[in-house]
C-alpha cells in the first residue's frame, strides 16, 4: 500500500512540475518575465543539475535587462558544472550588451573545448544554432571533424551554409551527404523540398539544384543520381523529365520497374495524358506481370473512354471484351468490370447491359468496400435510367454499411444529389446541409455547390421554377446527354428572369462546349461570368476555367497569366487557388525547363 501511495505522489508530483513548465514557457512567450523568472527559479531548486532551467533564468533576465544577475547567473553554474554550453551563453550575454570583443573570447573558449573532446559539440554547436549564432556553429562543426575524422556533420553544416544564403554549397553538402548516407535520403529530400517551395526564391533555387543533380548524374554515372533527379521532376511536375530517368534506370535495373507504374499512376492524376499514355505504352511493351499490363490497358481505356467520340465507341468496346475475356470474371478484376459497366451505361446507353454486368459482379466472393463499389456504380446506372427510388435505396445501404467512412459519405452525397435531380429540394438540402460540413474536402465542395444553388433560388424564387428546369438539364448532363443538356440550359438562358440562375447556367454551359473542344464558345460564356457578375460565387471558377483553356488547349499562355493571377489576388479562399498558384508560378518562370 506504502508503494501505491509512493507511485501516486510520484505521478501528481510529475504532473505538477509538467504543469509549473508549460506555465513558464506560456509567461515567457507572452513577455510576462517576472513571472516566468519565478516559477524558473523554482523549478531550477527541485533539479539543481538541470543547465535548461539556468538558461531559460538568464534569458529572462536578459529581457529584463538585468544582464549582471544573468552573468553572474550563468558563472557559477559554469564554476559548478564545467558544461562549455555555458561559456556561449556568457559570451552571448556580453554579444547583448553589445561588448563583442569579451563575446568572442567566450565563444573561442566554447570551441576549444570541443576541439578538446568532440562530444561536447552537439550541446555547443546546438546553443550557437538557438542564438542564431551560424558562423560560430560551423566552426563549432568544423573543429570536432577535424579532431575526429569519424564524426559526420555535413547534414547540419549544409542547413547552417543555407541560412548564411549560400545556396549552391548547401545544395552540394546536402547531396553529398545524401550519397553517402542514402538511408538519409528522404531527410534530405525533404529539407530540399522546403527550399523548392518557398516562395520568392524558388527559382532560383530550383535552377541550382536541377544542375547540381545534372552535373552529378553525368559525373558518376551512378543510379542513385538518376532517381534523385527523377525525385526532383516530379516534384516539378515534369512526369515526361521524370520518365526518361526512370527509364534509363529500368534499363540498368529491371527491378526497378514499378517506379514507372507508380509514375504513370503520377501522371494520370494530374490529368498530363500524353505523358501518362506514352508511360503506359511502354509498360505494356516491357512487362509480362499480368496484374501491371491489366492495370496499364485499365488506365488506357479509361482516359480513351474520357475522350471517347462517337465513331470510336465500337473499337472500344471489342477492347474491353478481349480484355474481360483474357482475365476472366473474378474480384482481381473487379475495376475492370465496373469500367465496362460504366461504359455500357453511360456511352453505348444499354442500361440492361450495364445492370447484368453489375449483377454478375455481386455474385463474386467481395469484401464489404468491393461490394459497395459495385452498389455504387449499380445505383450511378439505376439513376440514369430514372429509377430514381431503386438508385436512393442502394445508395442508402452503402450509407448504412459504411457509416463515417469516405464511401459513406460518397453514397450519402449522392442520395442528396439523387433527390436535387428527382426535384425534391427539401429533402436534398437537409442532407447537404450535413455534408458540406461533415464529408470530405471534395464532397463538402460538391454538396455545397448544390446546398448554395438551392438556398439561392429558392429565396428569389419560392416556386422553384427556374430551380426545377435547371436541375432537369443537370440531370441530362449526368445522363451523358450533353446536346440536350445544352439545349435545355440554353432555353434558361433565354427565357428566364431568375438573376441567381443566370451565372451558373452560363457556368454550365460553358463547361459543355469545353468539354465538346469548343473553346471559344466557352471562354465567351466564362467571359459573361466575370462581366457581369464580379460578385457571384462563380467567378472564380470562371477565370481559372478560362486560364486553362488559354493554357492548356489553345497554347496562349500570355492570356491564362493574368487570368491565373486574378484567382491568386482576388479569390484566396478558392479550391482553384493552389492550382491556380502552380500554373501562374510555372508561367512566370519559376520552374525551369
Amino acid at each position: 500500500m506504502k508503494k501505491l501511495f509512493l507511485l501516486i505522489a510520484l505521478v501528481f508530483s510529475f504532473a505538477a512540475f509538467a504543469q509549473n513548465e508549460q506555465l513558464a514557457y506560456n509567461y515567457f512567450e507572452k513577455g510576462e518575465f517576472e513571472k516566468a523568472l519565478v516559477i524558473y527559479e523554482g523549478l531550477a531548486k527541485t533539479q539543481p543539475g538541470n543547465t535548461f532551467f539556468t538558461q531559460k533564468m538568464a534569458a529572462c533576465y536578459q529581457q529584463l535587462q538585468q544582464f549582471d544577475k544573468a552573468g553572474k547567473l550563468l558563472a557559477d553554474k559554469l564554476d559548478r558544472t564545467g558544461q562549455p554550453l555555458l561559456l556561449v551563453e556568457i559570451g552571448y550575454n556580453y554579444q547583448l550588451q553589445k561588448d563583442m570583443p569579451k563575446a568572442e573570447k567566450y565563444y573561442k573558449q566554447a570551441i576549444d573545448a570541443v576541439t578538446q573532446n568532440p562530444s561536447n559539440v552537439y550541446t555547443v554547436a546546438n546553443t550557437f544554432e538557438q542564438k542564431v549564432l551560424v558562423q560560430q556553429a560551423l566552426k563549432t562543426y568544423e573543429a570536432a571533424s577535424a579532431v575526429n575524422k569519424s564524426m559526420n556533420f555535413d547534414y547540419q553544416m549544409a542547413l547552417l551554409q543555407g541560412q548564411l544564403g549560400n545556396m549552391d554549397l548547401m545544395i552540394e553538402k546536402l547531396l553529398t551527404y545524401a550519397y553517402t548516407n542514402p538511408q538519409n535520403l528522404v531527410m534530405v529530400q525533404n529539407q530540399l523540398s522546403r527550399f523548392m517551395n518557398e516562395e520568392g526564391g524558388e527559382a532560383t533555387f530550383n535552377a541550382s539544384l536541377r544542375k547540381a543533380l545534372l552535373v552529378n548524374t553525368q559525373k558518376t554515372q551512378d543510379i542513385f543520381w538518376n532517381q534523385f533527379l527523377s525525385w526532383f521532376f516530379v516534384q516539378q511536375k515534369e512526369y515526361g523529365k521524370a520518365f526518361i530517368q526512370e527509364k534509363a534506370i529500368f534499363k540498368r535495373d529491371p527491378d526497378l520497374f514499378y517506379n514507372i507504374v507508380n509514375l504513370s499512376k503520377l501522371a494520370i492524376e494530374e490529368k498530363e495524358d500524353a505523358t501518362a499514355r506514352e508511360i503506359l505504352s511502354f509498360i505494356l511493351a516491357n512487362t509480362t506481370n499480368p496484374e501491371a499490363r491489366m492495370q496499364a490497358q485499365y488506365d488506357l481505356l479509361s482516359m480513351d473512354i474520357a475522350a471517347a467520340q462517337q465513331k470510336d465507341l465500337a473499337g472500344i468496346k471489342q477492347r474491353i471484351d478481349a480484355l474481360i475475356a483474357e482475365v476472366g470474371i473474378t474480384p482481381y478484376s473487379l475495376d475492370l468490370q465496373i469500367l465496362k459497366a460504366d461504359f455500357e451505361a453511360f456511352h453505348l446507353k444499354d442500361t440492361k447491359l450495364a445492370v447484368a454486368t453489375l449483377d454478375a459482379a455481386l455474385k463474386l466472393q467481395l469484401n464489404k468496400y468491393e461490394q459497395a463499389e459495385v452498389k455504387m456504380k449499380l445505383s450511378d446506372v439505376l439513376l440514369l435510367d430514372e429509377k430514381f427510388n431503386q438508385a436512393i435505396i442502394y445508395y442508402a445501404q452503402i450509407e448504412e454499411d459504411l457509416k463515417n467512412d469516405a464511401v459513406g459519405h460518397q453514397a450519402s452525397f449522392k442520395v442528396a444529389r439523387s433527390s436535387y435531380f428527382k426535384g425534391d429540394f427539401e429533402w436534398a438540402q437537409k442532407q447537404l446541409k450535413v455534408l458540406k460540413s461533415n464529408a470530405s474536402q471534395l464532397i463538402a465542395n460538391d454538396a455545397l455547390e448544390i446546398y448554395l444553388l438551392i438556398i439561392d433560388n429558392t429565396a428569389e424564387d419560392s416556386t422553384q421554377t427556374a430551380l426545377k428546369k435547371f436541375a432537369r438539364a443537370d440531370f441530362k448532363l449526368y445522363q451523358n446527354k450533353k446536346a440536350e443538356a445544352l439545349a435545355e440550359f440554353k432555353a434558361i438562358q433565354a427565357t428566364d428572369k431568375t438573376a441567381s440562375i443566370q451565372d451558373i447556367t452560363l457556368l454550365r454551359i460553358g463547361e459543355i462546349y469545353e468539354s465538346q473542344a469548343q473553346y471559344d464558345l466557352a471562354l465567351q460564356q466564362y467571359q459573361e461570368i466575370i462581366d457581369k457578375y464580379k460578385e457571384g460565387i462563380y467567378v472564380d471558377e470562371a477565370l481559372f476555367f478560362s486560364a486553362e483553356i488559354y493554357n492548356k488547349k489553345l497554347q496562349q499562355p500570355e492570356k491564362a497569366k493574368p487570368l491565373y493571377e486574378k484567382v491568386l489576388f482576388e479569390h484566396q479562399d478558392s479550391i482553384y487557388f493552389i492550382e491556380a498558384r502552380k500554373q501562374f508560378r510555372l508561367l512566370r518562370g519559376d520552374s525551369n525547363s
